[in-house]
């Protein structure tokens, strides 16, 4: 079990209602906690989503941990209020995950789990409150210093690709509840053209998710094994990026920098369409995995080639999210903030 406690020692020891259940569910996991106190996150339990029938079994299963029991009993007792932060759109009730299988009714959720609060929010809307309250959980890839009381962008690739932002209002922040992942791809170069043309053999509609995302490194790979005259070769996401990190291969070396453009375009049209001034933020399970290979790529130059706005996007700075759990973070301030209504 992993613990952190981003905020003050002098902060109060315990939430009032005892222990806070909170949750991270992407498309391929289920990341779990207890928030004990104000920023004291601690037990958290990443679980596999398709080793539990549904999302309520997972967090049935977690809740019984014998440490999560001990934990909740030093801390008030039974849980009574949890958050949800889910990698889908979340309007009304009733959920369906795009991408995993699980279902639910966010009532018939709640009382499952026996709790008197369950909130369900769009993931990247969570992840968006985080931003704040990163402090240095995150690295600068270019431009200048972020501008106060600015709207911030938010992205994210991994099983998906997550849009949001974070604007400013009235000494708080308003995250906005965005599937801009779907947006149609527009490609910038030649290459682009004929990988979006490859892509077009399999899908009718080819959104920026279906490049951005772990799935669409390995369309990449297959659209330019196409077209390097290797029809029909397949490589699966964490075999590209081991051979292309690695030197052993140059069409993944390749695929990894086609990702990395295409990510600077997407990124640059969100900062243009905020006026992001606070910042870009990227999240998700791939861009902090390549480290220096993600700062040495084409991504700046892409993000920032815009035209007449260059010179506006040279002083946007962009910043790659290195918090292992930052939703938490955000769902966290989401919860407290109902809680105290």
């Amino acid at each position: 079990m992993t613990a952190f406690s981003p905020s003050s020692s002098t902060a109060p020891r315990q939430h009032a209602g005892g222990a806070r259940l909170l949750a991270d569910i992407g498309g391929t996991n289920c990341r779990l906690a207890l928030e004990l106190g104000p920023g004291r996150i601690a037990h958290v339990e990443v679980l596999a989503c398709k080793a539990h029938e549904t999302l309520g079994h997972a967090m049935r299963a977690y809740l019984a941990l014998p440490a999560v029991l001990q934990a909740a009993a030093d801390n008030g007792g039974a849980i009574r209020h949890a958050a949800i932060a889910i990698a889908n759109p979340v309007n009304g009730d009733y959920v369906r995950m795009t991408n995993h299988h699980w279902e639910f009714s966010t009532e018939a959720l709640r009382q499952e789990c026996g709790l008197e609060t369950l909130l369900v929010v769009n993931d990247f809307s969570a992840l968006a409150r985080s931003l704040p309250h990163l402090g240095a959980q995150k690295v600068q890839v270019g431009g200048g210093a972020a501008q106060p009381d600015s709207p911030l962008g938010l992205l994210g690739a991994g099983t998906g690709l997550g849009v949001s932002g974070l604007i400013p209002c009235n000494g708080s922040w308003t995250a906005l509840r965005s599937e801009g992942g779907h947006v149609t791809f527009s490609p910038a170069n030649e290459q682009e053209v004929a990988i979006l043309q490859y892509a077009w053999r399999e899908f009718e509609h080819v959104s920026a998710e279906r490049f951005l995302s772990g799935a669409g490194i390995e369309l990449i790979y297959r659209a330019l094994a196409d077209r390097a005259g290797r029809p029909g070769e397949r490589l699966d996401a964490p075999e590209i990026a081991r051979r292309a990190l690695g030197g052993e291969c140059a069409l993944c070396n390749e695929v990894l920098e086609a990702f990395c453009g295409m990510l600077g375009t997407v990124a640059g049209n969100l900062a243009v369409t905020l006026g992001a001034s606070g910042g870009i933020y990227i999240g998700g399970g791939i861009v902090p995995r390549l480290g220096q290979r993600f700062h040495d790529s084409c991504f700046r130059a892409r993000f920032e080639q815009k035209g007449r706005f260059k010179d506006y996007l040279a002083g946007v700075p962009v910043y790659v999210i290195t918090a292992e759990y930052p939703a938490f973070l955000g769902v966290s301030a989401i919860l407290s903030e109902k809680l105290s209504d």
